[in-house]
């Protein structure tokens, strides 16, 4: 990843950049004035075809996008633009744009151990604390650096507790609780995270009904087991996973007849506290440190600081969360960045109230509606003519497209096309029966634009329950209409749009009487 940075931002910027030759302003209507009243003509006409377009994609629910001009704003194209839709994971491109304005793009997050109390001759007379500093990244490698730290320090032996403190965010259990317990993406969420919040589980068949299973916190290098999670094979079939908070510990089960021979998944933590402080009192005994049972504290003390590992800079891990969606990286952003600009958020929902406000001040959107920093709460709603405003006013001071993810074009076939003429990098988002798309395009004759696809259908949403949102029936084949309807889009506004067709297509239009 490049570790270029991008310019300072502020909300004066964003706001200065966003007004800048701001011809037309995005609309859902047509412009009383428009710059290319010819193109605006010509095009009329082609609405049938977009029509048929949309009903052969068969998705069903609700379709709703807009696409504009990334230097003007001026809207091209439309459909349904002003309607509020869930963008699931598309929050996260306005997620990173409030993190890099609130933070900034070299800020780096912080993790700590602080000696609280008096060390002599090697020997803490007090206590050890380990401060989470809201590193969405710290896995256990740099934990174990942490660790060697202490050694290095000429520490010997903690006489006192060994604490834990997490507080820097509000420790919640789930992103989402309306999520099944198993699933990997909805974590706890505090001031903590290592590798994710997720352990390791893994499970290898013995004998006839006997199974070697193991939790541990693996990276590369390191794979210690914990002790704050824990499983249990279990007679039945269904369900496949149970889930109990047993205050020390999460207590989990699992059916033995979904195991098979062998096999391996990330379960989420929802201790992070807890579990940060497992891993590192075992890689400390590693350098001959003893440390108690980790317990969590609300308060942070002060003290000698004795260690401390930095974050990747803020705009690196940025990249990493719109590159493979990580929903616990956008939320401990999130929160951390509402923390710089307004105090501790109660709730992930208080966060994103205040990236609301943020979004409508600095980037001009109307009525932005998200209710976390992931998407993955499926209370969101955003028009696509408000990420349009968004993403015009982020292209204005080059701040999103670098680190988004390039789209790889399609044929008809759903091959992907190497050289395909249309360029975009993008930010997708699913939902099961919830598919969004939001980002840049260049068309081949170098006109910039920018674009918001959302497809939904909340009926079909209703009807699943909690124990079927992993896999749902019919999930999986909408989504793929939807994406192929959006490469779809994308296509048609690239040639449509693109200013060399532009040039033809005035050239061969005829001339009003």
């Amino acid at each position: 990843m490049s570790k270029r940075s991008l310019p300072t931002l502020s909300r004066r910027g964003f706001l200065a950049g966003a007004m800048a030759g701001v011809a037309l302003p995005v609309s859902a209507e047509a412009p009383a004035v428009s710059l290319r009243p010819r193109l605006r003509d010509l095009h009329r006409g082609r609405t049938a075809g977009l029509d048929r377009m949309l009903r052969d994609s068969g998705v069903s629910g609700q379709v709703v996008f807009a696409v504009g001009d990334a230097e003007t704003g001026a809207l091209l194209e439309g459909r349904r633009t002003r309607v509020g839709i869930a963008p699931a994971s598309v929050t996260k491109a306005i997620t990173a744009l409030y993190a890099l304005d609130v933070l900034g793009a070299q800020h780096r997050f912080v993790t700590e151990v602080v000696a609280d109390g008096t060390l002599e001759s090697g020997v803490l007379q007090g206590d050890l604390v380990l401060v989470g500093g809201c590193d969405p990244t710290l896995d256990t490698r740099a934990l174990a650096g942490l660790a060697a730290q202490l050694k290095d320090a000429g520490l010997r032996e903690v006489r006192g507790r060994f604490l834990v403190y997490e507080d820097a965010l509000r420790p919640l259990r789930s992103i989402d609780p309306e999520q099944p317990d198993h699933l990997g993406y909805s974590p706890a969420v505090s001031g903590i995270a290592l590798n994710y919040n997720r352990v390791h589980f893994e499970w290898k068949r013995e004998a006839a009904k006997t199974y070697k299973v193991t939790m541990d916190a693996r990276t590369a290098g390191y794979r210690p087991d914990v002790t704050v999670a824990r499983m249990t094979v279990v007679d039945r079939s269904l369900p496949v996973y149970t889930y109990e908070d047993a205050e020390t510990h999460d207590q989990w089960t699992v059916a033995r007849g979904a195991l098979g021979t062998e096999g391996a998944r990330w379960l989420p933590v929802r201790r992070p506290g807890l579990y940060a402080g497992d891993v590192f009192a075992t890689l400390a005994r590693s350098h001959g440190i003893v440390l108690k049972t980790p317990e969590v504290i609300a308060t942070r003390p002060e003290g000698t600081l004795l260690g401390a590992v930095n974050s990747p800079p803020l705009r690196e891990i940025l990249h990493g969360m719109l590159k493979y969606s990580n929903n616990l990286t956008a939320e401990m952003v999130g929160q951390a960045a509402t923390r710089a600009r307004a105090g501790r958020p109660h709730t992930l929902a208080a966060s994103a109230r205040q990236m609301n406000l943020w979004a409508m001040e600095a980037l001009g959107m109307e009525n932005p509606a998200f209710v976390d920093h992931s998407g993955l709460g499926s209370g969101s709603r955003v028009s696509a003519q408000d990420m349009l405003l968004g993403l015009t006013a982020a292209h204005r001071n080059a701040t999103l497209r670098p680190i988004l993810k390039p789209v790889t074009m399609r044929d008809a076939k759903g091959r992907p096309v190497e050289d395909h003429p249309v360029k975009v990098d993008a930010k997708t988002g699913t939902l099961n029966f919830v598919s969004g798309l939001a980002g840049y395009i260049t068309a081949p004759g170098g006109r910039e634009m920018v674009f918001a696809i959302f497809c939904a259908d909340e009926d079909i949403r209703a009807t699943i329950t909690r124990a079927n949102r992993e896999r749902p029936e019919g999930a999986r084949p909408w989504a793929n209409r939807a994406r192929r309807l959006q490469r779809a889009l994308l296509a048609r506004w690239g040639e449509t749009f693109d200013e060399a067709q532009t040039i033809r297509d005035a050239r061969l239009a005829p001339t009003n009487p």
